[in-house]
């Protein structure tokens, strides 16, 4: 593909070789004659001229990079179009495999691929251009959308409705009963989970998290959010549109967290808490309560610039204390002379 072609495709300003035959992408290390790749920070602007790539994509032309340079407003935006257009395979339906099983009253739209050893129960449905990889179950009364993607051993328990184009990674499951007990005489009686999970399109939830059903009512992941791995939802959590949340994190039930919501690693988010739209929120972080618009750290958490001031005290901790201690010894020595 030349590299005025790409140029054209993704709406860039050319600088030099517009001629030049580019066979892939990859990043500025990993590239090598042919290849193209994207400049994401000044600070790497020096690997970039010795790195091997015969093109590079960035936001601003930059004088000392000797190579084609390929201006747009967001390079890794646009490397990201240029992997999925060299290396994402184009979908092609295989159809209902002889080893699935699919229940005759479950819906299935055209153009499907659904491999050996997956279950589709009684009144489930399948969207068009969807792939359910093998060892997937869907359960009954639940539901997948158009171009969905859901890998080998997903479980999608009853009731659970899922939109269009979300991908759901391996291990996930989808509905599993919500933590749900009431004491009596001494006994942890289990409340019933009658409730559902509703998903959202373009949802991508990733290897192995768990999303529980309501105890009544849904459980809702919005539209254009993004799970990391590992991550734990819990009953009647509702989380809004494109927020992101990162590995090992873990809400609590009943939690309502917003829309563009940033969550890092193994955060952990109390029960009934609220997340205002566009909080983030530091790894290893504490949630609880009403949180309002602003950047967090630490457990119990607090803005994240007091947490930086918190943790430059907290170092200097030990010294502190030995001078707590100098002092008053100092000041144990003083008293004693004036009792002579």
């Amino acid at each position: 593909m030349k590299l005025r072609e790409i140029a054209e495709m993704l709406g860039g300003e050319l600088a030099g070789g517009p001629d030049i035959e580019i066979k892939g992408a990859a990043g500025i290390s990993d590239a090598k004659d042919g290849d193209i790749t994207f400049l994401s920070t000044a600070k790497l602007i020096s690997e970039c001229i010795e790195s091997k790539a015969s093109a590079v994509i960035v936001k601003e032309t930059v004088p000392e990079i000797k190579k084609p340079q390929l201006k747009v407003s967001n390079p890794q935006y646009a490397f990201a179009r240029l992997l999925e257009h060299f290396y994402v395979k184009q979908f092609i339906a295989s159809g209902i495999s002889e080893g699935a099983y699919v229940s005759a009253k479950a819906k299935i739209d055209k153009d499907v691929s659904i491999f050996p050893m997956a279950f589709i129960a009684d009144d489930a449905a399948v969207g068009s251009r969807t792939v359910i990889y093998p060892g997937v179950f869907i359960g009954k009364d639940s539901s997948v959308g158009d171009e969905c993607i859901i890998y080998p051993n997903v479980t999608i328990r009853e009731n659970v409705k899922i939109g269009s184009r979300a991908i759901i990674h391996s291990g996930a499951v989808i509905g599993s009963d919500g933590f749900g007990y009431v004491m009596e005489k001494g006994i942890h009686y289990k409340i019933p989970q009658i409730g559902g999970v509703i998903i959202g399109d373009d949802v991508e939830i990733g290897a192995n998290v768990t999303i529980d059903r309501a105890t009544t009512g849904n459980t809702i992941i919005g539209r254009g959010t993004k799970i990391d791995n590992l991550v734990h939802i819990a009953h009647n959590v509702k989380i809004g549109e494109n927020s992101v949340i990162a590995a090992q994190t873990g809400v609590a039930g009943s939690t309502e967290i917003g829309n563009y919501v940033v969550f890092g690693g193994q955060v952990g988010v109390a029960d009934h808490a609220k997340i205002d739209d566009g909080v983030m929120v530091g790894a290893q972080s504490g949630a609880m309560g009403h949180v309002t618009k602003g950047i967090y750290s630490g457990s119990p958490m607090i803005p994240h610039r007091d947490w930086l001031k918190s943790m430059v005290i907290f170092a200097k901790l030990p010294e502190l204390s030995k001078r707590i201690k100098e002092l008053e010894d100092m000041i144990k020595n003083i008293e004693r002379r004036e009792q002579r």
